[in-house]
């Protein structure tokens, strides 16, 4: 099904090779815990826009397969929120994350709430941040080139990603991103040219693609749209937002580094979006619609230019893998561990934190055969962690706003748990919409309806006591 010359090969084996190296290098220049978790705090604003942008795009087959399916409707679904979300984030709580301080969010839980909630905390974000969905990728990126089973495809993927990590935690994972975000903007640099070149241009495309794959639904209801808008909310919780936050040198750095890096994602989401619709108008019927930015480069791309795309296929997967692994093993190292048996010093968080990444690993590789598609691992992900972390975590940052910890804790675990009964209520193969959830109402939706309950009545205490 795919054809690989030497010259291909060779162009992967050196993209391995620099992003071993990069990660290496950078490696050996980490000293002590705070180093190994945040770089030292030393993260400037290049360096900040290009981890941040190449981390939070690493779900490219399953762009490639959302934008087959579904058409421009994925810019509005996958784009579009993210964009308004990370400006919220910019604008309102950058600032603040960076002057608090804190290594993680359950770190920040703690300051405000008790411990019992930053440790619930940590396992809420040892979930989100579960890199479950793009080892997929990389699984499947390499079954398509090397033809072996799943298995050793997701061992072999796994390896290389937490290979640096394990030696140069954060540091390593900030310059091999930085390298990464050069190469994917390369590759699908590449494709777009060729294509336009071989098949035509726009008219092309609206010649040979469903007419609902140019409108902004897509043929998808509008709860279907208006529960990724809420899944959006992921980047106001995402640990990796709040981890790079943590590490900027300063909080303006911060704010401006999130602020740069939205037109990045416009840019690449552009691109990514036009090759989705070329595949869609040139390989009708894909029985495999998560295949189909490989399969486009398949029937157009020459040696060497294919290589270069499928670099950049890795890089986009690979930068976002190191970086949830990393702060998965953080979650369940530091966040739980560290906290449960007692704290100590940071260096013993370090120590729990490096052997939290074979654990993440291994729990990641888990979910790959228990929910095997890319869209599907986001949705149950991000439906069922999110409603739990939002709200005492985001009012946390707002004293007028917060609740005290009782309260803090139950709209915590009620919101996870109740988005997780919903979702277990109603679930169904599509992409996880179904017409069967309790009373019609999205997991997600219910999830953060309970939690806002208790918040409200926790708050309202507060403000009687005040």
């Amino acid at each position: 099904m795919i054809s690989f010359a030497i010259a291909d090969y060779f162009v992967l084996i050196i993209y391995a090779g620099l992003v071993v190296a990069v990660g290496t290098l950078a490696a050996r220049r980490k000293s002590g815990a705070i180093d190994y978790l945040l770089a030292g705090r030393t993260l400037t604003l290049p360096m900040f826009v290009a981890t941040l942008v190449s981390t939070w795009y690493g779900g490219i087959l399953g762009v490639g397969e959302f934008s087959y399916l579904y058409g421009i409707s994925n810019w509005v679904v996958q784009g579009v929120p993210y964009y308004i979300f990370a400006l919220i984030f910019a604008l309102f709580l950058a600032k603040k994350i960076r002057t608090t301080n804190v290594v993680t969010i359950p770190d920040r839980l703690e300051q405000i709430y008790d411990r019992k909630t930053a440790v619930l905390g940590g396992v809420l974000a040892f979930l989100l941040c579960s890199p479950a969905p793009y080892l997929l990728m990389i699984g499947l990126l390499l079954q398509v080139i090397a033809g072996w089973d799943l298995l050793p495809c997701l061992l072999i993927g796994a390896c290389v990603s937490s290979g640096v990590l394990f030696a140069g935690g954060f540091r390593a994972d900030v310059y091999t991103d930085a390298f990464e975000f050069i190469v994917m903007f390369i590759g699908f640099g590449v494709i777009l040219p060729y294509a336009a070149a071989s098949l035509g241009g726009f008219d092309y495309i609206q010649e040979n693609v469903p007419s609902l794959h140019l409108t902004w639904r897509g043929g998808n209801s509008p709860q279907f749209i208006a529960v990724w808008f809420f899944i959006a909310m992921w980047t106001l919780v995402d640990p990796s937002f709040h981890q790079r936050c943590s590490a900027a040198t300063s909080g303006t750095v911060a704010r401006n580094g999130i602020l740069l890096s939205i037109p990045f994602w416009f840019l690449f989401d552009a691109m990514t979006a036009t090759t989705g619709l070329y595949a869609r108008a040139a390989l009708p019927g894909l029985e495999q619609p998560v295949l189909a930015y490989p399969l486009l480069a398949e029937r157009i791309l020459p040696p060497v230019a294919k290589g270069l795309f499928y670099a950049g296929m890795f890089a986009t997967i690979m930068s976002t893998l190191n970086t949830m692994t990393f702060i998965s093993a953080t979650s369940l190292g530091r966040d739980i561990l560290w906290r449960i048996l007692g704290k100590g010093d940071e260096q013993r968080a370090e120590q729990y934190s490096r052997w939290g990444i074979p654990a993440t690993i291994l729990l990641a590789i888990g979910l790959c055969f228990l929910v095997p598609s890319v869209i599907r691992l986001w949705y149950v992900i991000g439906t069922v962690i999110v409603p739990g972390l939002l709200i005492p975590l985001i009012t946390g940052y707002f004293e007028r706003w917060s609740v005290g910890p009782r309260y803090a804790f139950v709209a915590m675990i009620l919101g996870w748990s109740t988005s997780t009964g919903w979702l277990i209520g109603g679930w169904t193969e599509e992409f996880g919409v179904s017409t069967g959830y309790p009373l019609g109402i999205e997991p997600m939706f219910a999830g953060l309806a309970a939690s806002l309950v208790v918040w409200g009545i926790g708050w309202v205490k507060k403000k009687r006591e005040d």
